[in-house]
């Protein structure tokens, strides 16, 4: 049978050599097949996969087409996801912080000295003469002594303004000019802290207000003056003539005669009155305008008080001022005045004046007696010393000034040991009061300034890093002399015996019968007359009105007290007084921290050495 070509070929006939062949090729094709059995049965290497299958095939990566950019999907969604993290850790806690009502923390409360300092300020609101402004804040006060001075030729306007000394409608111009000294003083050194607790304008606007009265009593736009108005009202001992010390009157119902006291010679009054503008004049600096015109007050004023033909205290011979206000002696003021006055110009005579020997030998300030080192309207030694050893302490000028401010600082160091219990150098009750005074009447005072004075030096030498002071062989901290200041005004504030208050409205407890005629009246619509006012001051009953903010007189030298509006020994506030416990007050507090303003006093002051000359002009070839 015959095998057909079934792919429609022609038929062949093969040869039996090409069979052999065609064997052969048979055996070689099966050997091949075996082989590729062989490679599926055992897996090939890289590179033997690489020769046979040439290289792999790449997977191929997917792409986000962000326009501008093409990014690949799995960076796309670390992207995004950094995104959310970066959101969840920090954009969200800002929006909950920005959307959530915001509650601000309390500041820390007020200490007591704060507290204490703010109602003291309201006092001199209270003893405010003159057409009261709106903001005065006093409801039962208003309008009075609009025609004070009227009569007299030199004042146009009269004497209209200023403050009422104490609880009677008296202007003395003399204490006055002392209490706004103080405040000024104060504000110059702790402007910082008045500005913390809100009072910086209010204290500045209380030395405005008896700044601007002080220009009224003399011709402040002359260069050369021969008279000062000194005081407005008061009376004479022992009449029964209607004044301020007979009648029992509201300053709003006067209507008998206020006579005014004026003196054609008076260097203790003039001198004050010059630091006191002087010392305003540091204050307004901010005030271009009106600090210019407190100098040159201060300037025309202080001249009258250096004329030697006008000489003799201000309050000799007259009879409305001496039995109140008696001056002792003026070369304090003239060391006072001419410190005060240096600082405001820089004009080096102001400071050759102060540290002439003349004025301390004249003054007896290193005499170290018990009245010399008291501060008050006075005797404005220990002030004027320390008001010049802050001088040496912070400018350390040298020569010619160091001999006289070196006396005058060990002076002022000798002082503050004498304040101290231990030296025995004055006498203290058993509940705790330094007995300035000699235990007399109206102590607090006394207290105040001599607190304020120790305060304000550890102060200075706190700033210039002094651990302490010297008394004799006993070294001092500055917690020492610091702790002689806290338990005066603490005594005043109400540690002490009785555990009252002699600050009325601070505390609980505290005087309700203050000698005050404006206090003492209802605001009922009603004028008293001189004598119809006398139920008023005779009466058990409280004070309608509580004076807030004045301190009283006392206690005496047992620390007793009687709140009784007919004795003024214990009850009556003072402008003097209440400037003193001001300052106390402000150097005392913390509820705005500590320290001084080092730099504001010397604002002024010129340098005190020769500059140090420019550098050369750069070299040119």
């Amino acid at each position: 049978m015959h095998g057909g070509n079934h792919w429609g070929g022609s038929l062949e006939i093969v040869d039996q050599n090409d069979n052999q062949k065609s064997r052969e090729l048979s055996e070689w094709d099966k050997a091949s097949l075996h082989s590729q059995q062989h490679l599926h049965h055992h897996h090939l290497d890289e590179t033997q996969q690489s020769w046979l299958l040439g290289p792999p095939e790449k997977k191929k990566k997917k792409y986000v087409d962000l326009g501008c950019i093409l990014l690949s999907r799995k960076a796309f969604k670390w992207t995004l996801l950094s995104i959310a993290i970066a959101f969840v850790v920090i954009a969200l806690p800002i929006i909950i912080v920005k959307t959530i009502p915001k509650h601000k923390a309390k500041p820390p409360p007020p200490d007591n000295y704060t507290v204490a300092l703010q109602k003291a300020l309201l006092f001199f609101n209270a003893q405010k003469s003159g057409k009261l402004p709106k903001s005065n804040g006093i409801s039962w006060r208003g309008n009075s002594g609009l025609n004070d001075g009227s009569d007299l030729s030199d004042v146009k306007g009269g004497l209209v303004g200023g403050y009422y000394d104490a609880g009677d409608n008296t202007k003395f111009h003399f204490p006055m000019s002392y209490a706004m000294t103080m405040l000024s003083w104060s504000l110059i050194e702790y402007s910082h802290k008045y500005e913390a607790i809100g009072e910086y304008d209010h204290v500045r606007d209380l030395i405005k207000w008896g700044t601007d009265y002080l220009l009224l009593t003399f011709n402040s736009t002359a260069t050369k003056i021969n008279q000062i108005h000194a005081q407005v009202g008061g009376s004479q001992n022992g009449t029964s003539e209607p004044d301020d010390h007979y009648c029992w009157t509201r300053p709003e119902d006067m209507d008998y005669r206020r006579p005014v006291q004026t003196i054609q010679a008076g260097p203790d009054l003039a001198g004050e009155m010059a630091a006191a503008l002087a010392a305003a004049s540091i204050v307004f600096r901010d005030n271009s305008a009106y600090s210019k015109k407190l100098i040159k007050g201060a300037k025309t004023v202080f001249d009258f008080a250096r004329d030697g033909s006008k000489r003799g205290t201000y309050s000799r011979g007259k009879p409305y001022i001496e039995p109140y206000y008696n001056s002792s002696g003026y070369y304090d003021e003239y060391m006072w005045g001419a410190a005060w006055l240096y600082y405001a110009t820089g004009n080096n005579s102001y400071i050759s004046l102060a540290t002439n020997p003349g004025l301390p030998k004249h003054s007896r300030a290193f005499f170290m007696t018990p009245d010399n080192i008291v501060l008050n309207w006075d005797n404005k030694l220990p002030a004027a010393m320390l008001l010049l050893t802050r001088f040496r302490i912070f400018l350390n000028p040298g020569y010619p000034y160091e001999d006289m401010l070196r006396m005058y600082h060990n002076t002022t160091t000798l002082t503050m040991c004498s304040y101290l219990q231990q030296f025995h150098v004055f006498n203290w009750t058993k509940g705790g009061m330094i007995e300035l005074n000699h235990g007399k009447a109206q102590p607090l005072q006394y207290m105040a300034n001599a607190a304020f004075l120790a305060s304000l030096f550890v102060d200075y030498l706190n700033a210039t890093d002094v651990p302490g002071i010297t008394c004799g062989p006993s070294f001092i901290s500055l917690d020492q002399l610091r702790n002689f200041s806290t338990s005066q005004v603490d005594y005043i504030l109400g540690k002490n015996p009785l555990k009252m208050s002699y600050v009325v409205g601070f505390g609980n407890k505290f005087p309700r019968h203050v000698h005050h005629r404006g206090a003492s009246i209802p605001k009922d619509n009603k004028k008293y007359s001189c004598t119809g006012g006398f139920k008023w001051r005779d009466t058990k009953n409280p004070n309608p009105h509580n004076i807030t903010g004045a301190m009283v007189g006392g206690p005496d030298k047992f620390d007793k007290f009687r709140d009784v509006r007919g004795n003024y020994s214990y009850t009556e506030p003072t402008l003097a007084g209440n400037a003193g416990l001001v300052a106390a007050l402000a150097s005392l507090t913390t509820t705005a921290g500590y320290g001084i303003d080092k730099n504001t006093m010397f604002t002024a002051v010129p340098p005190l050495y020769p500059q140090s000359p420019p550098p050369p002009a750069p070299w040119k070839p």
